[in-house]
This record gives structure tokens, C-alpha cells and sequence, in this order.
């Protein structure tokens, strides 16, 4: 029993040797692959995995003088003061608020665009469409705000249209009611086209037997859209359901800030914009931390729930 011990503990270690060489000749031959693959590790490394360091500032009195670890431990004392604080439930309200609408609003566009564009059979029409919805989204968050507020302001292309039919003109940007509407459709114009593409590659991969099969028994556009297209791209709609739940209170700062005025602000204040201003105008170091944590941690628990319900009733997950 002990030679029989003895011999597999010497063919074990053999084998892992064997593995090990195995494994470093694989490098050798295609070093190139490798050092193309550093670059991304070392970005991720930097970018990602280094600032977590600095998270701990959430749980501390941070002090710049005193430096990170100089300064004092504090615990969980910025997370109560944030679930405590005033602002608390409206943040969450108009977060929750401004990214659900997005996310509902935004999801069935690109389908509708992406099962249009395949079912045109004009190609040029078909790529001209593609090409006039695709070039906003390359328009940056300043220039779109900007063009937002020449439409919509009181002396803007709309109002001058309403007033030449004999009505008043409207400060649109500065109706609380109007704003969340105001930043998903405009969000939408940007990006459907972009989003499009996505589901046009899942429509491309769909196998074309299914469709001659349809064509033979006589199905309809409207039965090939509904029986072959929107299950061929269901998996693809599931993934990026899960990707954007895990953003649902990661609003970005970038546009809001530049449409909030005091007049909307009662609806424009999401975390976001919150923990910039506390952050860097009021130098709330540890307090926007901490808030910025909160949301990150809630937003990892969202992206695991939904994740976990499309595991269950359907065949498509992220894990």
C-alpha cells in the first residue's frame, strides 16, 4: 500500500511537471497573442482592481493631509448618514425613476429598427436608414445637450413653430413633469440605431433553413417576426436586460448635470449628480464615497436578481 501511495504521489507530481512544460512551450510558441493580451490585464489591473484601494475612504474620516490610512476609522458612519439624510428617498425615487423608464422605453426600439431594416428588401434604402439612425450616437453628451436646449427652449425651433400657429411659447426644459421624458427620448434617438446593430448580428446568425421552412408552409412576415426573428434574438435581449439592470442606479452624471436647472432639480437630482456635487464642489471626500459604494453594492445586487430570475424561467444567464 505504501509503494502503491508512493508510486502515485511520483506519477502525480510527474504529471503536473509534464502540464507545467507543457504550458510554458504553449507561451513560447505564441509569446505575440501573450504580450497583445498584457496590455488589457495591466489597463484592468491599473483601472479597475488599483482603485479599490481607495474605497476604504468610505469608512474613514478621510484627511488628504493625513493621507488614507493615517486617517480615522470611522465604520458605517457616512452609510447612515445617507440612508438618514433628507435627500435620501427623492434620490432614490428620481434614480430609480429616470432609469426604469430608460430601460423600458429603450428596450423594444432597436428591436422593432433592427427587425425593419432586415425584413427591407431596398438594401441601399435599408443601409441609408441604418447609417442616418446610427450617426447620433457618435454626437458627445455636450453637443446632444446642446442641441436639446435649441429645440426645446423658449426661443427655439419648437416654440417659433407653436408660435407661428398663434400659441405661446414654453419653457419645456423647465418643467419638472417633462424632464425624465425629455432625457429617455432624447437618450433613445441617440442610441437606438447604435443598439440596432446588436440585434441585426443576432438576426444574421438565425438559420436560414428556418425561414425557407416557413416560406414553404406559407407563414407571413408578421409569423416569421414572431415565430423565427423575435426567439432567434431573445437570448441577446436577455444578456443586455441583465448588463443594463446592473446600471439602473448608475444614471450618467455627464447629461443630467447638464440639463438640471433649480426648476427641474426637484426631479433631476439623481445619486450620481449627487455624489459629484458633494464629492468635488463641497470636498465630501468620505461621504460621496460612501454613497458611491452603496450604489455600486446595490447595483451588483440588481444585476444578480435578474440575472438569477432568467436563469429560472428561461435557458439564457450570465452565469
Amino acid at each position: 500500500m505504501k509503494n502503491e501511495k508512493a508510486t502515485g504521489g511520483i506519477i502525480s507530481s510527474s504529471n503536473k511537471k509534464s502540464k507545467f512544460f507543457k504550458t510554458l512551450i504553449g507561451i513560447s510558441r505564441h509569446w505575440q497573442l501573450y504580450i497583445l493580451l498584457l496590455f488589457p490585464v495591466i489597463w484592468t489591473f491599473l483601472f479597475r482592481y488599483y482603485p479599490m484601494y481607495g474605497v476604504q475612504i468610505a469608512f474613514r474620516d478621510f484627511n488628504p493631509g493625513l493621507g488614507i490610512l493615517q486617517s480615522k476609522w470611522v465604520g458605517l458612519k457616512y452609510f447612515k448618514m445617507f440612508l438618514t439624510s433628507p435627500q435620501f428617498k427623492q434620490l432614490l425615487i428620481n434614480t430609480f425613476a429616470i432609469s426604469i423608464y430608460s430601460i423600458l422605453a429603450s428596450a423594444p426600439i432597436p428591436i422593432i429598427l433592427a427587425v425593419a431594416l432586415n425584413e427591407c428588401k431596398i438594401r441601399p434604402f435599408a443601409k441609408t436608414v441604418q447609417i442616418v439612425t446610427y450617426a447620433p450616437y457618435f454626437i458627445s453628451t455636450v453637443i446632444l445637450v446642446a442641441m436639446v436646449n435649441q429645440v426645446l427652449s423658449p426661443i427655439g425651433l419648437l416654440n417659433n413653430v407653436i408660435k407661428l400657429f398663434g400659441g405661446e411659447a414654453v419653457n419645456l426644459l423647465a418643467k419638472p413633469k417633462l424632464f425624465r421624458s425629455i432625457y429617455v427620448w432624447s437618450g433613445i434617438w441617440q442610441s437606438a440605431g447604435y443598439s440596432s446593430v446588436i440585434y441585426l448580428a443576432a438576426l444574421s446568425g438565425i438559420n436560414k433553413e428556418l425561414y425557407e421552412a416557413a416560406r414553404i408552409d406559407g407563414a407571413s412576415t408578421l409569423q416569421k417576426i414572431m415565430y423565427i426573428d423575435l426567439p432567434g434574438i431573445m437570448p441577446t435581449f436577455i444578456i443586455l436586460l441583465i448588463l443594463n439592470s446592473a446600471s439602473v442606479l448608475n444614471v450618467g452624471y455627464e447629461k443630467i448635470y447638464l440639463m438640471q436647472n433649480p426648476l427641474n432639480l426637484s426631479v433631476s437630482e439623481v445619486i450620481s449628480t449627487y455624489v459629484y456635487k458633494i464629492g468635488l464642489t463641497s470636498a465630501q471626500y468620505s461621504y460621496s464615497s460612501a454613497i458611491g459604494l452603496f450604489n455600486s453594492v446595490v447595483s451588483m445586487v440588481m444585476m444578480t436578481l435578474v440575472n438569477f430570475i432568467a436563469k429560472k424561467t428561461s435557458e439564457t444567464s450570465l452565469w
